[in-house]
């Protein structure tokens, strides 16, 4: 009976082939298998952890820092120097302490444009950081410096001094941003002359003045120089905001005149060292640059006046 019945039916099927697991992996699945997996046993499973890959540093993001480090060391020198003095009498020796501090920083202002064109990193976040940090070095803590050196000795007048050269010196770094910079924001290429005192400079009489008083004995802050001293502070910040010319020395190459000029400011510079005291170096060499200035403007007006107005040129701006 099954006989006939399987007849009937036909003969079963032969038995269906063994699962092959191996024939359904990939190929290089197969192959790592083959080659012992972990350890070396056939079949084995190896984990590789994926490798991320290496982030590469950007040199230039890189430089582009450096230039603002700078300027962020002039505007904590300018702090400290703040600090110094903000109490009710400071010394004598605070005062210079400060002074020299804002020395420091003058050097940190320079380095900063020149360390930034030498990288090719200018722009215009760097321009407005080195405008914000003269407002604090150059501005208001020479003003606080000289007001509680001399000028306290009036206190309405003192106030409304120092308050003017702080002002002075914020309306010259507001101009001097919009000059020197593009529609867009960007910072434009230094030219030959600028205009309006810039802050170091102006700072730096006061804060030279300051430390030939250390160095005479105090004598500088006698109170006969009171009047003198109100003086020199209302006229630096007028110079600020004025439409006088200055020299940037930019441009300045090596000729006959340049090596004239140089020979000239050490010669001087030596005389005033021997003749004086080594403090008062300062005071001449930035009181020489301000005179300078003044020459230059004067000449240029007595050319307009005689000749007619020059043809329109590029005459601005750099430095602050």
């Amino acid at each position: 009976m099954p006989q006939e019945r399987w007849a009937k039916i036909g003969a079963p099927r032969s038995s269906p082939r063994p699962y092959d697991a191996e024939r359904l992996l990939p190929q290089r699945v197969r192959e790592f298998l083959d080659a012992g997996g972990i350890g070396g046993y056939p079949g084995s499973v190896r984990i590789r952890r994926s490798r991320r890959p290496r982030t590469r540093v950007d040199l230039r993001k890189t430089l582009f820092v450096l230039p603002n480090l700078i300027t962020l060391g002039s505007v904590f020198c300018g702090f400290n120097a703040i600090r110094l003095v903000a109490r009710d009498t400071p010394t004598e020796n605070d005062v210079y302490r400060a002074a020299v501090l804002l020395i420091f920083a003058m050097v940190f202002d320079m380095m900063d444009g020149r360390v930034a064109r030498l990288t090719k990193t200018q722009s215009a976040f760097g321009l407005q950081l080195d405008s914000l940090a003269d407002v604090i070095s150059f501005g208001v803590a020479p003003s606080l410096l000289v007001y509680k050196w001399v000028l306290y000795r009036e206190p309405v007048p003192g106030i409304i001094t120092s308050f003017l050269y702080i002002a002075c010196a914020a309306i010259r770094l507001a101009r001097f941003n919009v000059i020197s910079s593009t529609p867009s924001g960007a910072p434009v290429k230094p030219g030959k002359y600028i205009m309006g005192l810039p802050s170091p400079p102006a700072a730096g009489i006061l804060i030279s003045l300051m430390v030939a008083n250390h160095g005479v004995g105090g004598a500088l802050g006698a109170t006969e120089y009171t009047a003198l001293l109100f003086a020199v502070t209302i006229g630096l910040g007028l110079l600020m905001i004025s439409s006088v010319r200055f020299r940037s020395f930019k441009d300045l190459q090596l000729n006959t005149g340049s090596v004239l000029f140089v020979l000239f400011v050490m010669g001087s510079s030596a005389f005033v060292w021997q003749r004086f005291r080594p403090e008062f170096v300062l005071v001449w060499l930035l009181s020489f640059y301000v005179f300078i200035g003044l020459i230059d403007s004067l000449r240029a007006l007595t050319t307009r006046i005689i000749h007619g107005p020059p043809a329109p040129r590029d005459s601005l701006p750099p430095a602050h």
